[in-house]
């Protein structure tokens, strides 16, 4: 039986042929399916996503594609590809406005590794923009200098002394390997073992903690149950490890505002004992605005110790970076008047700007995003944030600490006199100190400076105004 041939004349550019197995007789000619070329012009361009290299996903989502469009009705701005991520010390797709600190935490890095005097670093601010976040990335920038690094999230009511022996023991183990003397390595891991089991608040009758290190657990050394004293040794030892192979140290503590009175005191100890001997072991803290006072408090030093930087919100310019970059990886736009609703709604903190602009791509219909979008997403993102963000931290306080916090709304959304306060819910002072103290320890208001109190959280004024009393 004939094979029959195909015509030999040329195929039409971006003319895609349908396979058929030649052995097998078809009476069918070969198909040919026109892809009619898409016109360069500015709106189209905005619609049609750039050429990108095939890859497995890429075929994957492209064949998902057209099952998908009939429920998102978008193939621009679909919930599957938004950028957007309001989370909890999650990194946002584009860290914008953060140029100055990334460039501090460099200059630190970098004289460290010259051997150079340095102090550890602080960074304060409200709930929301973005310290974690930061501490994270200079957790990155230490890890790709080779550094050994850990970190720890502080708690009221726990000791540092068993984190902090988790921390530097996870440093050692990214710095053991590339360490020519094993002996040394063991020698130190039997000092943090010895350190970390030597806790004197474990209860009479326990068996020690044990941090799973397969030394014998050093005597004489970080072992005598004071904490001031422990801690400055296996800083020291810990330094004199990293200072072997070249390198540094960084230890991370978040929520540092959290660390018990003692352990503060114990921690710029340690801190002050290496910037005197310039070991290059640093520490990084970061907690809400009264953080500089707790430290202060502890020890007098303390405010030339360490390296503040106070993170606030965001520039106009910064915010704007942070929904516009994201979205043109992604062939979406925003017009100039959805972008002023954003700021407007968010007011530049970082963790707003995210949540806003989250929903306004899941329920924008096409690009360019308008205000008219903006206007349409705004209650169910703000419907959001009154049950995550804000509804959350209302539920945890008592009726009492409930009208404590209605008081503070009710004279603005700025730090308040204590006196004030007071004067509002026609009580004395005195009789409120419980309430106040137990809002600052639950991290619901801080002290910004003496008589006066502010919210921890931005814009929480606003959402207990529109609170039922």
């Amino acid at each position: 039986m004939a094979v029959p041939t195909v015509s030999a004349a040329p195929v039409p550019a971006l003319a895609v042929p349908v396979a058929f197995d030649p052995v097998v007789p078809s009476p069918a000619p070969l198909a040919v399916v026109p892809v009619v070329p898409v016109q360069a012009s500015p709106a189209a361009a905005r619609c049609v996503p750039r050429p990108r290299r095939a890859t497995r996903r890429s075929a994957l989502y492209g064949n998902l594609r057209r099952p998908l469009y009939p429920v998102i009705k978008s193939e621009s701005v679909d919930p599957v590809r938004n950028p957007y991520a309001p989370g909890a010390g999650q990194r946002p797709p584009e860290l914008a406005g953060r140029d100055r600190e990334l460039q501090q935490f460099e200059i630190v890095l970098e004289r460290v590794a010259r051997g150079r005097p340095e102090r550890s670093m602080v960074l304060t601010g409200l709930r929301g923009v973005g310290k974690t976040v930061l501490l994270n990335t200079f957790k990155s920038m230490a890890m790709q200098r080779l550094w050994g690094t850990g970190k720890i999230e502080a708690r009221p009511d726990q000791s540092i002394r068993r984190p902090v022996a988790a921390a530097l023991h996870m440093a050692i183990r990214e710095l053991a390997p590339r360490h020519r003397a094993p002996e040394r390595i063991e020698e130190f891991l039997g000092v943090l073992k010895a350190f970390a089991m030597r806790d004197p608040a474990a209860a009479k009758g326990t068996s020690h903690w044990s941090p799973g290190i397969d030394v014998p657990a050093a005597r004489g050394r970080a072992d005598s149950g004071d904490l001031e004293i422990d801690l400055t040794e296996l800083f020291v030892d810990a330094a004199g490890v990293a200072t072997d192979l070249g390198v540094g140290i960084a230890l991370f503590i978040d929520e540092m505002q959290d660390v018990q009175a003692p352990d503060v005191s114990a921690l710029c100890a340690a801190c002050h004992e290496l910037s005197q001997n310039g070991g290059p072991l640093i520490v990084v803290g970061a907690g809400l605005p009264h953080l500089p006072s707790v430290l202060s408090a502890s020890k007098s030093y303390s405010e030339r110790l360490f390296r503040y930087a106070r993170i606030d919100r965001l520039d106009r310019d910064a915010a704007d970076l942070a929904l516009i970059a994201p979205a043109a990886r992604e062939d979406v736009e925003f017009t100039p008047d959805a972008l002023d609703a954003l700021y407007e709604a968010a007011d530049g903190y970082p963790y707003f700007v995210q949540a806003y602009g989250k929903v306004a791509w899941d329920l924008a219909p096409r690009s360019p995003i308008t205000a008219e979008d903006i206007k349409v997403s705004a209650p169910e993102a703000e419907e959001e944030l009154a049950v995550g963000f804000f509804g959350s931290r209302y539920e945890r306080a008592t009726p009492a600490e409930r009208d404590y916090m209605h008081a503070m709304a009710q004279l603005g959304d700025d730090p308040v006199p204590t006196a004030e306060v007071a004067e509002t819910l026609g009580r004395k002072p005195s009789s409120l100190s419980p309430a106040r103290d137990s809002l600052i320890k639950k991290g619901l208001i801080y002290s910004a400076e003496r008589g006066v109190i502010g919210f921890t959280v931005p814009h929480f004024g606003r959402f207990l105004r529109a609170q039922p009393l």
